[in-house]
This record gives C-alpha cells, sequence and structure tokens, in this order.
C-alpha cells in the first residue's frame, strides 16, 4: 500500500492534469464577472439586513433608557421628590431631560414622536402610603425609515409604592396618551 501511494504521488498524468489545456482556459475566461454580478444581486438584501439590526439596536437602546428612566422616576414619585424643582420643572420634564440621547429628547427621522413620560396613580388616584404610583414612558419608533416602512409605539412603565401620605407636589399626575 506503501508504493502504490508513492506511486500515485508521483505519477506524471497528476501533473498535466492541474494545468488547463488552452481550450478549458477559454471557457474560464468566460466566466469572469460572474462573482460581481452575483454580489450584485445579494448586495441590497444583505444592507437591508445589516441596517435592520442596527435599528433594532438603536431601538432596542432607546427602550432601555425609557425603563431606566422610569423606574427612576416612579422611585422619585414614590418618595414625593424632585430633583429638578431648583431649575422650576416638574418631574416628567426633568426625565425627559435626562435621556440619553438628543433623538429620543426632541425627536428625529426615526423617533417620530419624542419621549413621553406621564405620573399615574392605578387604584383612582389615592395618595396615601402603601398605594402604587406607576410611571409610564412612551415614543413612537419609525423602522427603517428610509422605506418610511412600519412605525411602532413603544413603551414601559414602573409601579412603585407611596412611602407616606402626601399629596403629589412635585408632578402632575396625567393619563398616558401616546
Amino acid at each position: 500500500m506503501f508504493a502504490l501511494t508513492l506511486r500515485n504521488r508521483f505519477d506524471p498524468r497528476r501533473e498535466r492534469d492541474a494545468y488547463p489545456s488552452r481550450s478549458r482556459r477559454r471557457g474560464l475566461a468566460r466566466d469572469s464577472g460572474v462573482a460581481l454580478v452575483e454580489f450584485a444581486l445579494i448586495a441590497p438584501v444583505l444592507f437591508l439586513v445589516l441596517f435592520a439590526i442596527l435599528d433594532f439596536g438603536r431601538a432596542l437602546n432607546y427602550w432601555q433608557d425609557a425603563t431606566h428612566l422610569t423606574a427612576e422616576g416612579a422611585r422619585y414619585a414614590a418618595v414625593d421628590s424632585n430633583p429638578g424643582s431648583g431649575s422650576g420643572q416638574t418631574l416628567q420634564q426633568y426625565l425627559q431631560a435626562q435621556a440619553d440621547s438628543a433623538e429620543l429628547k426632541n425627536g428625529s427621522n426615526s423617533v417620530t414622536t419624542p419621549l413621553k413620560i406621564r405620573v399615574l396613580f392605578p387604584n383612582g388616584g389615592a395618595s396615601t402610603a402603601g398605594q402604587p404610583v406607576m410611571v409610564a414612558a412612551c415614543f413612537k419608533f419609525k423602522w427603517l425609515p428610509i422605506l418610511n416602512l412600519i412605525e411602532t409605539t413603544i413603551r414601559t412603565d414602573s409601579t412603585m409604592r407611596l412611602e407616606k401620605d402626601a399629596s403629589p407636589t412635585h408632578y402632575v399626575p396625567n393619563p398616558p396618551d401616546c
């Protein structure tokens, strides 16, 4: 078996097949632009998928930012506090100003409705200790705005219990409207 392997390795017919004949080379020359044409057919789909993934990442980041802001707002509302009261802002205005990106704060082609934050009392407006206070946020996000496809309302909320009897002085309870 060893001799058979060596003989096949040095077989002169194998080297002859490694170099195509002149007629075979002409056939290969006709296939020279095939890869470019195939790429041109696949590229739009490839780029669409790539941009859709990037857009999904942006929407997920904005949703996470809004979730963080609602949790922070629910905590402030539960203790009836407003860190923006020194500058004359309501709790909602303060939280909207804390958004990470200008696109989420002010809107753009992708964020068609900027971030809206609402404070509400699910149990009929009772503001006694132990009652829930909910902070809700929403904004509208347009997927792939160049193609003008779909617009989605992204919502999130956080609920905490009031820690003391108090009338809300640092925020205005209002229903969500997004």
